[in-house]
């Protein structure tokens, strides 16, 4: 009681100095409240969000009582000026009709409300935060002198990035319309894919600055109701200042950090967003991004790509099996060459062993470094690659590993079998769809050459079992990263190594959807039976 009470003495002098300031009516205080007085609330306004000037404040007259004042309030750029002056016109136009109360706010403010206002979208403010909500998202707020309440029509427009083909998900067959920075124009996209009155879009608003929309989307009775309210309440967990983009949200929400291997998938194309909510998973969709967030995930979905399902399941199961296949290469073939070349070269053909040894006659550093060496120059190339300027980042990425890599051969720094290693290396990492799955093979990478520099194929295999001890432990929203390989779920292994026509992919996968049930049985094509001949015909 000693503490609390010491407590209240200190709080004392701060709570005085707020009701003295209240009862002085200080502007520098966040009123929450809007007041019949417009001149007061438009005073809060001004001083609230400061002498920018893309805040539009415009003050007019009501045709009929020049005491009648009424003010639009929006942000240039945030909204769509035709639509503006359509709604001044209109405004104009029906204030000269004479209605049941011509001269009163009430009357007028009814007026608006009902007929002058011709937008989809109306509302209204009864407080300062739902004001400052509507003009940041691109509303107009309509207040009138003597009325407590305001009205929001929605006016949202501007510049907008079109509707382009994805640049880091391309496919050859398939939709080429990939996720924008808008967030109305990303939810419709999943809708006209989704036609289903059970798609549940769930909005809130996250960080205190940049209050950013979020959104949840699902299907409703395919989705697990424990993931959606688990995703919910983390999201409602989340307390921060901004949210820029999808990336924020995903390390909030995702069950391990300390991991190389991603919990939460992303992706900037709509179809891959609809399959996954088909499937029983959840989107999670940032407004100011094409990259929504896909949950719950399992380790396989990070190597299927939206192509497989428009291609034959023959074609479509080669090709993944070649993505595995890439993921353990550059995963495990650096480290295998140091080991081989290191602790056991007894495992190599006599002729490959003197080729080998030939070439590293003159280099003067051990295979570690070599790789080393080469990994990280590769690195450096990929990353300037990306950062240089469009027009001559292809060429200098190419160029410098050209230059770069036949100059150490002829220089004695690296053999040329190290040089070709690395390279393929880089070339299977490229296979991978996911980036963020590939980035964490390129960690691994470096953690398996040391294993095997210092305990050759002893040293791999131990760290391939801690990564697989590891792997098993993970969750995703409560669902095994490992599923349906451990726990094993026999029916669930139609879509993962290999994909099995559509016409037996019946069912959905378990442990993820509750409703198992996809499409009906006996859906196999069968060619239609040889017609008998007719005796006439004989």
């Amino acid at each position: 009681m000693g503490l609390f009470r010491r407590w209240l003495n200190r709080r004392a002098p701060f709570n005085r100095k707020v009701e003295e300031a209240k009862q002085a009516g200080d502007e520098t205080l966040e009123v929450r409240t809007l007041t019949a007085s417009l001149e007061a609330n438009l005073r809060i306004v001004r001083s609230m969000l400061g002498a920018s000037p893309d805040v539009i404040v415009r003050t007019m007259v009501h045709k009929q009582a020049a005491d009648l004042h009424f003010a639009l309030i929006y942000i240039d750029g945030l909204v769509d000026a035709l639509s503006i002056n359509q709604m001044i016109a209109e405004i104009n136009k029906q204030a000269e009709i004479e209605g049941p109360e011509p001269c009163s706010a009430a009357g007028f403010y009814r007026l608006l409300k009902d007929h002058a206002l011709a937008i989809g979208s109306l509302g209204e403010a009864l407080t300062l935060n739902d004001v400052w909500n509507a003009i940041f998202n691109g509303s107009t707020v309509i207040m009138v002198d003597g009325c407590v309440t305001a009205l929001t029509a929605d006016t949202a427009g501007g510049d907008r990035r079109a509707v382009e083909e994805p640049s880091s998900q391309t496919v050859i067959r398939g939709p080429k319309e990939g996720f924008t920075e808008n967030f109305r124009t990303n939810t419709a996209m999943i809708r006209r894919k989704i036609k289903s009155p059970d798609l549940r879009i769930d909005c809130k608003t996250i960080g205190t600055k940049t209050q950013t929309n979020v959104a949840v989307i699902y299907l409703h009775g395919v989705a697990n109701d424990e993931v959606v309210n688990e995703i919910h309440k983390r999201l409602n967990s989340i307390d921060t200042d901004s949210i820029l983009e999808s990336g924020y949200i995903e390390e909030f929400i995702q069950d391990a950090a300390y991991t190389p291997f991603p919990t939460v998938m992303n992706t900037e194309r709509p179809d891959a967003a609809a399959a996954g909510i088909l499937e029983g998973q959840v989107v999670i969709l940032v407004d100011g991004t094409p990259f929504v967030l896909i949950a719950p995930v399992t380790f396989f979905k990070f190597f299927q790509s939206s192509e497989d399902y428009y291609q034959r399941f023959d074609i479509a199961s080669f090709l993944r099996l070649i993505r595995f296949v890439s993921f353990v290469v550059s995963m495990l073939l650096p480290s295998l060459y140091i080991a081989i070349t290191t602790f056991h070269q007894e495992m190599l053909p006599t002729t490959l062993l003197i080729g080998l040894a030939a070439q590293r006659e003159g280099v003067p550093f051990p295979a570690l470094v070599e790789a080393m060496l080469m990994e990280l120059t590769f690195e450096v190339l990929r990353e300037a690659g990306v950062r240089m300027p469009r027009v001559i980042g292809p060429a200098i990425s190419i160029v410098g590993a050209l230059v770069l890599g036949q100059a150490a051969v002829q220089a004695g720094l690296v053999s040329g079998a190290m040089v070709i290693v690395v390279s393929f290396t880089a070339i299977a990492n490229f296979v991978i769809p996911a980036l963020n799955m590939a980035t964490a093979a390129r960690l691994i990478r470096f953690t398996l050459m040391i294993l095997g520099a210092t305990l050759g194929l002893f040293g791999i295999v131990s760290g391939l079992m801690a990564l697989l001890i590891h792997m098993s432990g993970l969750r995703s929203f409560g669902i095994s990263y490992l599923l349906p390989v451990a726990p094993l779920v026999p029916g669930n292994l139609k879509d993962i190594f290999v994909r099995v026509p559509w016409w037996k992919m019946n069912t959905r996968p378990r442990l993820i959807s509750p409703n198992h049930v996809r499409e009906g049985k006996r859906q196999k094509p069968s060619p239609p039976s040889r017609p008998q001949r007719d005796e006439k015909d004989t």
